[in-house]
């Protein structure tokens, strides 16, 4: 496909989104703990549909129900192109709707999402890409109060999070009742700073696990961590 992005089990088409497939959905949705009895998975601000659709390829053996919602209306083409193309589409719905006006029956066991975070950085002259990148769409503390109305009592929220915006993060989700048990900060090379970290939260204030994640050798090659973290999506692994 034109444009598109081809996995090991599903390809995105991406030529009406703003946001591109890019590593921060991808190192989201395979990291993310999805368990055997979360029926139910919500990603926030879907996009093409790549954290959706990576979510019902890893619960394909208990037959989750994936919901994506998505605000733009040029993404949310894209995503439902494909859901229908995949292979999954009965599990796989994708809502055009802000998240703050989302609602469900049944709360959801499991609640990912690559959010739009460069608070304070420049906007961009494209409205959708703006939309797609900043959070004057959807604020930490908008997430932070969907997230915890629309989550189980024993359900995760996961998100891929710049690793400068973590506290603020962390701070707004603490004011919902949801605390951080979960944490990777991912660095791009061998001895370099984190650029992003994996954030799992719950309504159980337990001690936070942390540890790091790398993704490229000295010599530009894949650490055999991230191999390992992504080779069920990536053909090149």
């Amino acid at each position: 496909m034109a444009g598109g992005f081809r996995f090991k089990r599903f390809a995105i088409e991406q030529e009406r989104s703003a946001m591109k497939v890019g590593t921060d959905g991808v190192l989201l949705g395979a990291w993310a703990n999805i368990k055997e009895n979360h029926h139910k998975v919500l990603d926030i601000g879907t996009g093409t549909g790549l954290i959706a659709l990576m979510a019902a390829q890893r619960t394909e053996e208990w037959g989750a129900k994936v919901v994506g919602v998505e605000i733009d209306s040029s993404a949310v083409e894209d995503a439902r192109a494909n859901v229908a193309a995949s292979g999954w589409q009965e599990r796989v719905e994708i809502v055009a709707t802000p998240i703050q006006e989302y609602s469900a029956e049944d709360k959801f066991d499991h609640i990912l999402s690559n959010p739009p975070y460069f608070v304070s950085s420049l906007l961009s002259p494209d409205a959708a890409r703006t939309t797609a990148r900043h959070t004057t769409s959807l604020s930490f503390d908008e997430l932070a109060t969907s997230a915890s109305r629309l989550l189980s009592p024993e359900g995760a929220l996961s998100l891929v999070l710049p690793f400068d915006a973590v506290a603020d993060m962390t701070l707004a989700a603490a004011r919902k009742g949801l605390f951080l048990v979960r944490r990777t900060d991912v660095s791009s090379k061998t001895g370099g700073k984190p650029l992003r970290s994996l954030l799992e939260y719950g309504f159980r204030p337990l001690p936070t696990t942390t540890d790091s994640l790398t993704i490229h050798l000295p010599d530009g090659d894949y650490t055999s961590e991230y191999r390992e973290l992504t080779k069920a999506f990536y053909l090149k692994f």
